[in-house]
């Protein structure tokens, strides 16, 4: 599977996008380690914090199915039908990529593939409570 193909099947579906209020439709194509895809879309709500974000999408499917070793991830998103900007992972959805994957993980745009460490150098982990003693901010 090429970045060329993950991003193609991300852009399908954004395709599925429940995106009636802000119009902006977003695509994600999650790799897993054992070469399947898991795809997702953004869902919105009239009540935009129980919106779910297509990255999250995708990782929430993978693990309902017991997946949770992933290589790629691929993210699409436009208002238009022109999918050539960037579109990147917001903070919430890069804490859930954070959980399951390594800093190496890799994230395909339009406009190229980064690492996770790229956008979240210095994620909240496993280790993060264990230097505070299990507990946030102690």
């Amino acid at each position: 599977m090429t970045n060329g193909e993950l991003f193609e099947m991300a852009v399908k579906a954004a395709g599925n996008s429940y995106s009636k209020y802000s119009r902006f439709r977003v695509g994600a194509a999650l790799l897993t380690d054992d070469g399947r895809i898991f795809t997702g879309c953004n869902i919105e709500n009239a009540s935009y914090s129980l919106t779910n974000c297509a990255e999250r999408t995708a990782v929430f499917k993978a693990v309902s199915e017991g997946v949770t070793g992933f290589k790629a991830i691929a993210i699409a998103g436009s208002s238009t039908e022109d999918f050539t900007k960037p579109c990147t992972p917001c903070g919430a959805c890069l804490q859930v990529l954070g959980e399951f994957c390594g800093d190496d993980m890799v994230i395909i745009l339009s406009n190229g593939w980064f690492r996770l460490k790229d956008f979240l150098p210095f994620r909240f982990n496993e280790d993060s409570m264990k230097q505070t003693g299990g507990h946030y901010g102690a």
